[in-house]
C-alpha cells in the first residue's frame, strides 16, 4: 500500500511494486520548439539568447547575472564593424561586480602568470647549453 507524507518542504510518496505495475495514464505535451526552458542550445530558434543553456555554466544567474546579461546581449546583438566594440562600458560593469565576489569568480593572478613566463624563459637558455655541450662532446 502506498503512501504520502510531509517532512518539512518536501513530500515523500512511497510507492509499492503493485503501483508501477499499472501502466501511466499520463499523456506528454508535444515538444515546443520555441520553448525556453528546452535544451535548444545557446541562440533559440527566433534567434533570442536562452539564458538557461548549460553552456553559460550558470552566469546569466547569480550576483553580477544582470551585468552578464547586458554584456552578452550587446556582444549578440551588435553591429558594429568590431563585434562588441560598442560593449565596453557593459563588460566593464560586469568585470567590476565580478570582482567584488572573488569566491564566485576567481581571476587568474597576473603575478603568477609573470612568474610563470619568467620560470619558462629562465629554464630556455640551461636547456639551450645543455644541448650546446652534448653536440660538442
Amino acid at each position: 500500500m502506498s503512501y504520502c507524507r510531509q517532512e518539512g518542504k518536501d513530500r515523500i510518496i512511497f510507492a509499492t511494486k503493485e503501483d508501477h505495475e499499472t501502466p501511466s495514464s499520463a499523456e506528454l505535451v508535444a515538444d515546443d520548439p520555441d520553448d525556453p526552458y528546452e535544451e535548444q542550445g545557446l541562440i533559440l530558434p527566433n534567434g533570442d539568447i536562452n539564458w538557461n543553456c548549460p553552456c553559460l555554466g550558470g552566469m546569466a544567474s547569480g550576483p553580477c547575472g544582470e551585468q552578464f546579461k547586458s554584456a552578452f546581449s550587446c556582444f549578440h546583438y551588435s553591429t558594429e564593424e568590431i563585434k562588441g566594440s560598442d560593449c565596453v562600458d557593459q563588460f566593464r560593469a560586469m568585470q567590476e561586480c565580478m570582482q567584488k565576489y572573488p569566491d564566485l569568480y576567481p581571476q587568474e593572478d597576473e603575478n603568477d602568470e609573470k612568474e610563470k613566463s619568467s620560470k619558462d624563459l629562465e629554464a630556455t637558455p640551461m636547456e639551450a647549453s645543455a644541448a650546446e655541450e652534448k653536440g660538442s662532446s
